[in-house]
């Protein structure tokens, strides 16, 4: 009777040992390897790598001096009259640069080429955000196969103690049938973890790039609960980490950028002209060299226009970051609540739950081998711990995920 009161938290201890000598921790440095590799091939992650890249070339499409005309115009009239005048005119003519509308348009262009870097470097972290709580959810499966195949174990022991029990001729046999019965219906359930275990391993290789049936060692959580973060000390970081707010930071400025931009173009257009007359004969008429002017005031209006409307984008842009500012640290401070929600429950289930679910079953167990217990009493009891270890698990990671949110809004700088 000893031996057969001790079963079940034998099976699950041992397992549990065997499982963390073969398993692969899904810890920090392990997610932090596959967010990395994810970042590397998805190709979400390339798409606005190439973004960022375009953004860099489009610095040096800025120019300072636009292109200069040229033109060619013949005259007719009478031979004499050309031969005085000339009948072969050539023009050119060089704009020269806007005082100022240079370096605001180079201004610009760098604040969007940091915008697109900033935006790369979110959809890295997206991506990688993803892998990473697939791999969480693999090992939760990989952790409720392992406790479910200790079930089955314990169920097959007890099957094996009815049919020794059945022996007796006052035996009706009716608990070693149900506990066949209950011992096919686990044994289906096992078999769907391991399908829905399979399906997780493929959806993690189609994220990292990986051929879909590359194979996946067991993983396995962390026997408790990692550190928790503060919540003030996160939302403080927002500002300085969180790639959204950074890339809307310099949206801004590309917006300041636009107004400064606006205000250079209502400036007139100064030009450097030449005419040159020629006779078609071959001979040299006149030179003229001058300088000409553009008259913006006949659309002051419309250069008024723009002017207000850049300076209406750069203040809906100050708007805009806070508005983000704000999203971003209601998202802290929930994953921040869930990770400590998370950690509380799984500290109590591993603990007095646990112990009495454990005790419970015992001696469920034990009545039932000595006929003073309902097999129905020991497969509810023996189900609450299985319910109790299965919901630590789930616990364990359902923190690491909430982690995992919180590294996507404010990434480790590393």
């Amino acid at each position: 009777m000893q031996i057969l009161s001790t079963v079940l938290s034998g099976l699950l201890v041992t397992g549990s040992l065997l499982h963390a000598q073969e398993a692969r921790l899904v810890d920090a440095a392990f997610l932090h390897g596959l967010r990395v590799e994810a970042a590397r091939n998805h190709p979400a992650a390339r798409s606005a790598g190439l973004a960022a890249t375009a953004a860099a070339l489009d610095i040096r499409a800025v120019r300072l001096w636009d292109d200069p005309m040229v033109g060619l115009s013949f005259m007719a009239a009478e031979k004499e009259m050309r031969k005085d005048d000339g009948d072969i005119r050539l023009s050119f003519e060089l704009p020269l640069p806007k005082r100022g509308l240079y370096a605001a348009n180079l201004q610009k262009a760098e604040a969007i080429r940091r915008a697109e870097i900033e935006n790369a470097r979110g959809s890295s972290l997206e991506v990688g955000s993803a892998a990473a709580r697939d791999a969480i959810e693999l090992a939760l499966a990989d952790e409720t196969i392992l406790l479910q195949a200790a079930q089955l174990r314990w169920l097959g022991s007890m099957a094996e103690n009815a049919r020794q029990l059945a022996i007796n001729p006052a035996a009706t046999g009716v608990d070693a049938l149900r506990l066949e019965s209950e011992l096919a219906r686990e044994n289906e359930v096992l078999a769907a973890a391991r399908r829905t275990r399979d399906s997780l391993a493929g959806s993690l290789n189609l994220r990292l790039g990986r051929p879909l049936a590359s194979p996946w060692p067991p993983l396995r959580l962390a026997a408790e609960p990692a550190p928790l973060p503060v919540a003030t000390a996160e939302i403080a970081r927002i500002s300085k980490h969180n790639p959204r707010v950074r890339s809307m930071r310099e949206m801004a400025s590309s917006a300041t950028a636009e107004t400064i931009i606006a205000h250079r173009e209502r400036q007139p257009q100064l030009s450097l002209a030449a005419d040159a007359n020629f006779y078609s004969g071959g001979t040299f008429r006149e030179l003229g060299i001058g300088v000409r002017m553009s008259l913006p005031y006949f659309n002051r209006a419309s250069y008024d226009a723009r002017v207000q409307s850049s300076q209406v984008r750069e203040k809906a842009a100050v708007s805009d970051i806070e508005t983000v500012r704000l999203e971003v640290a209601t998202r802290v401070l929930a994953a921040v609540a869930e990770a400590a929600n998370a950690a509380a429950q799984a500290r109590a289930y591993a603990g007095e739950i646990y112990e009495r679910s454990l005790q419970a079953t015992q001696a469920v167990e034990d009545a039932w081998i000595s006929s003073k217990s309902s097999l129905t009493d020991l497969l509810d009891s023996n189900r609450q711990v299985f319910a109790v270890r299965l919901e630590q698990r789930r616990l364990i990671a359902l923190q690491r995920v909430a982690l995992e949110e919180l590294e996507l809004l404010v990434p480790d700088p590393r």
